[in-house]
């Protein structure tokens, strides 16, 4: 099926405002990465809930439109998400049961933080390869991540 000029200008409106859009998210990305470089791990178990919510949140955003990113956007992805999984633990600390988290997390800690360990380490090959240039080896780190989303909402999310 041909193009016409106006349908073409319009995928061009397109395409800029979803580059916008991943402009902000990347902005409030790296707004929170300087956050939680310095976590201050939640107090009461209603603020666990609402981190992990908040994180688990940007996670998803970062991860369905990472993908199309390279460069600088691509590395402040890589590193939010980074950032994210590192500090996943402490936003599930023992007595903060509830929200979508399954007791199981509590029951099965060492599964559940391996889990993380390899989103993590997935993540960091993802920023390792944004920061050289390597589209494929970004590629696979997010696909390991991703993997991890999966994985982790099937045995320990309700």
């Amino acid at each position: 099926m041909a193009i016409d000029k106006n349908q073409g200008a319009q995928l061009n409106l397109i395409r800029k405002a979803q580059t916008a859009a991943i402009a902000a998210i990347l902005a409030v990305g790296t707004l929170a990465v300087v956050a939680q470089d310095a976590l201050t791990p939640p107090s009461t178990p209603e603020e666990a809930i609402a981190m992990r919510e908040t994180v688990m949140k940007q996670n998803g955003g970062l991860l369905r439109s990472a993908g199309n990113l390279t460069g600088d956007e691509a590395v402040a992805a890589a590193q939010t998400i980074l950032d994210n999984y590192t500090h996943m633990p402490e936003l599930f600390p023992e007595g903060s049961e509830g929200g979508d988290a399954l007791p199981a997390i509590w029951q099965n800690w060492e599964a559940f933080t391996a889990i993380i360990e390899t989103g993590r380490t997935g993540a960091e090959a993802a920023l390792t390869a944004a920061q050289a240039g390597d589209t494929a080896g970004y590629a696979a780190g997010l696909q390991t991540v991703m993997g991890t989303c999966g994985q982790c909402h099937q045995q320990f999310r309700s």
